[in-house]
Formats: structure tokens, C-alpha cells, sequence
């Protein structure tokens, strides 16, 4: 992206996570709020999110339509954070909706009205987007992950999804959402609207009941539960893709899935429930566009295969319950062990609870920096890997030196390595493997959460 837009993004980082629509709609009507022409499928939630969306995606272009997608932080460059059609937005593409937004940006400044770096990318993606729609030669649909919450969140200024949906609810970003399970689906539920459907992902039972009660409050329908109207099982697993039964059009299937880890069956099951959905709204797709789009999606840093001999694995899990998932993917995969592992965090998340997760399968531990300001500093990270009871600890000044180290004693154990605890450090590593999907180049400043 040119650099000078770069520049103006990252000063936004000084106004920090500022919840509320006030500031997005002034600056959404100011560029003739494009939000409003977007038929768009909206998805919430603390774990699986991103996944959902990128399945969906890749279903809805197999089927034949356009599309865009909003997900967020990115791993490595900003570019991720916009799809087209399967592909990051080019620079040029962003510097041009950029362009257009700035200016009511700086305008607002003057007034006095402060905008944060997520609210000035919503802006750019609904600019973006609503410009693409146009030029497509087919139906599009765009597909937008909320950043944090949903409520408040910047993207809910979105009139009316075609489909909304909520994944898997955890305990992660509680100073802001709440700090209970219900709290959090609150916040989350509230991207529900009138009389459209909301899709709810396999979660606790306390944060379904109050979804539930969200979505009557909102007049939302119907509400859908994902794992019944479209159960998916995992049939059969190794690193990086796994074998699914799924039902859908009312004949159960086997279809392959180009992402491993036994939990994208969960987000599997969401992302058939919201196509389901979306087939009622004018986007139908059939088993042939499930089976092509589960077949080819890429979603890099979640359990992804990223390098082999010895097998190295690269995972963003960074909450409670995504390092349980993750936990349970790596006991069910097959990866040799011993595994080494391979972890650095942002010292505001529950690294403790994480770390009790990851003493489950790790041999030995490396532990490495953030490529963030809010680090863990390695030394107390090697001390909290110990503390949650792995023997062999060591702190590294580098996430090379970690992964170097770690693969070095994997391959004479003929073990595996699992790099994990934070998704800035998961696209530091895709970078250091070379298993990054699109091109890359320097890493840019992503946000604050």
C-alpha cells in the first residue's frame, strides 16, 4: 500500500479501540455511505470467525458469484484484510478507495471528531466493496467479519445482511465485551436485525440462551442452530486437511477440506448453515460448489502445515478456548512426537490459561517475542511455560531463533513443531517458513487487539 496511507493508518492507532457508531456513520455518510448498497453476510464471534468467512467465500465463487471480505487483524500485510474474488486487494485498489476516504477523515479531525485506524479500514472496505459490486459481472456478495463485539462494532452500521451469524463464543477481549460468557454473547448478538436470518454457530448453552434472547429482543428470523441444520463430522484427519461428512441439500456427502484441525468442522458446520441461508436470499449453491469451494479455501496461520521434515505446524491461538482447540486438533492429528513447541503472546491475554493448554502436548518450549508493542517479554514467558509444567524451557531473542531451534530438535527426536500463542507471531513465522500464500514483503502495523 503506498506508504504515505500507511503513515495516516498507523497515526490512527493513537486514538486506540473506541467502541460506538457515532464516529463510523459520520464518516460512512460523508463518502455516500456505500455500506448501504453491500448485500452482505455479517459474522460475529470470538473463535472461528474468520474461518467461517473464508469458507463461505470460497463456496459462494465456486457457485459462480463475486465476492468480497472483510476480516480482520491481517498476519502480514493490510492487503489481506480485502479480498476480491479470492485475492488480496492490490495497492492499487486500496490507495484508491484509501484516496477517497482520507479526505472525510481529516475533515472530521478539524471538526474534531476523532477516527480510529478500524473504523478508517471499515470505511475503506465499504468504499471498496461497494465499488466492486458495481464493476462485477456477477451477483456479489460481500462478507464481513466484525473486528471486536459486534454491537458496536464498526461493521454493524451495515443495514440489512442478507444472512448474519455468530461462531463460538469464548472469554477473550473482557475489559471491552464483559467478563462473563454471557456478556460477551450479548455484545456479540448484537449484530442481529429485523427479520433476517442469525445463524448460531456450536457454543457453551449460556451463551446460546442469550443469543436467543438477543435475537427475540432484535425480531431477528429465523435463528438458526448451525450443528442441527448442518451437522458436519470429521471423518478423517492429518496436518493441514481432514475428511468431512456433511449434510446439505438433504443428502448426506463426503467432501474434502483444505484446513486442518478437528475444530473447522465447527466452522464448517456455520459456514453450510449461512449458505443454506443464503440460498433463500437469491445465492443458491450446490454440493458441487461445496465440495470445489471446501476443497480449495485458504485460511493461512490456523493449524496450517506450514513446512515439513521435521512436520511444523503454525496456529494463531491465542484464547482459552482456541488453545483447547488447538489442543485437541494436535492429540487428534498424528503429528510425531515429541512436539515442540514453539509460543510468544501480547502480555494482556490469559497466557496462563493458554499455557495450561499447550503443557497438554508440548515436549519442550521456545519462547519468542511479538512483533508488537504489547510483547511478553520471552524471559517471563519461559518462566510461565515452566510454571504451567513443561520440563524443557528455553527463552530466544527472535522468533527465528525459536523456530530454528525448535525444528533442529524436532528433526533429531523425530518429533514436530507447533508455533502458536498470538497471530502476529503466526505470520512472522509463515514469512520465516516461506509458507505465506500471497506475496508479502515487509510486515505492516495492524491493529491493537
Amino acid at each position: 500500500m503506498d506508504p504515505s496511507l500507511l503513515e495516516k493508518l498507523a497515526a490512527r492507532r493513537r486514538f486506540g479501540v473506541k467502541p460506538g457508531l457515532d464516529s463510523i456513520r459520520a464518516l460512512a455518510a460523508a463518502i455516500g455511505d456505500p455500506q448501504d448498497s453491500l448485500r452482505c453476510v455479517h459474522i460475529a464471534g470470538t473463535n472461528g470467525k474468520g474461518a467461517t468467512a473464508a469458507i463461505v467465500d470460497s463456496v459462494l465463487r465456486a457457485a459462480g458469484y463475486s465476492t468480497a471480505r472483510y476480516t480482520s487483524p491481517h498476519l502480514v500485510r493490510l492487503n489481506e484484510r480485502f479480498f476480491l474474488d479470492g485475492r488480496p486487494a492490490s495497492d492499487r485498489e486500496l490507495s484508491a478507495a484509501a484516496g477517497r476516504v482520507f479526505p472525510a477523515v481529516e475533515a472530521a479531525e478539524r471538526a474534531g471528531r476523532e477516527t480510529t485506524f478500524f473504523e478508517c479500514l471499515t470505511a475503506v472496505a465499504f468504499e471498496l466493496f461497494a465499488r466492486h459490486a458495481r464493476e462485477a459481472s456477477r451477483p456479489c456478495v460481500a462478507i464481513l467479519e466484525t473486528g471486536l463485539g459486534g454491537r458496536l462494532d464498526a461493521t454493524n452500521i451495515v443495514p440489512a445482511p442478507l444472512v448474519a451469524a455468530i461462531t463460538r463464543i469464548g472469554l477473550d477481549h473482557c475489559a471491552i465485551l464483559g467478563n462473563t460468557i454471557e456478556e460477551i454473547a450479548r455484545e456479540k448478538a448484537g449484530i442481529a436485525k429485523p427479520g433476517r436470518p442469525l445463524v448460531c454457530g456450536a457454543m457453551p448453552r449460556p451463551a446460546i440462551e442469550e443469543i436467543a434472547r438477543c435475537a427475540a429482543r432484535a425480531g431477528a428470523r429465523p435463528v438458526v442452530s448451525a450443528p442441527e441444520a448442518a451437522p458436519v463430522r470429521t471423518v478423517s484427519q492429518r496436518p493441514g486437511a481432514q475428511t468431512l461428512e456433511i449434510r446439505f441439500g438433504g443428502a448426506a456427502a463426503a467432501v474434502e477440506l483444505s484446513l486442518g484441525g478437528t475444530f473447522q468442522a465447527e466452522n464448517a458446520s456455520t459456514a453450510l448453515a449461512i449458505l443454506r441461508e443464503l440460498a433463500d436470499c437469491g445465492f443458491p449453491c450446490g454440493i458441487d460448489a461445496v465440495r470445489r469451494g471446501f476443497a480449495s479455501v485458504v485460511w493461512p496461520g490456523r493449524f496450517q502445515l506450514a513446512a515439513e521434515n521435521p512436520p511444523t505446524v503454525v496456529d494463531g491461538a491465542h484464547n482459552p478456548d482456541g488453545a483447547a482447540a488447538l489442543a485437541r486438533a494436535v492429540a487428534e492429528s498424528g503429528l510425531p512426537r515429541p512436539v515442540c513447541l514453539v509460543a510468544g503472546f501480547c502480555a494482556d491475554k490469559d497466557v496462563a490459561a493458554d499455557l495450561r493448554e499447550f503443557a497438554k502436548f508440548a515436549g519442550c518450549a521456545f519462547a519468542a517475542p511479538v512483533d508488537n508493542p504489547r510483547s511478553l517479554p520471552p524471559r517471563d514467558a519461559a518462566r510461565m511455560m515452566a510454571d504451567a509444567g513443561i520440563r524443557d524451557v528455553r527463552a530466544c531473542a527472535s522468533a527465528a531463533e525459536a523456530i530454528s531451534a525448535a525444528r533442529s530438535r524436532a528433526a533429531a527426536a523425530g518429533g514436530s513443531v507447533v508455533v502458536c500463542g498470538s497471530l502476529f507471531l503466526a505470520g512472522e513465522a509463515l514469512q520465516i517458513l516461506d509458507a505465506f500464500p500471497w506475496p508479502s514483503g515487509p510486515r505492516e502495523p495492524s491493529e491493537r487487539l
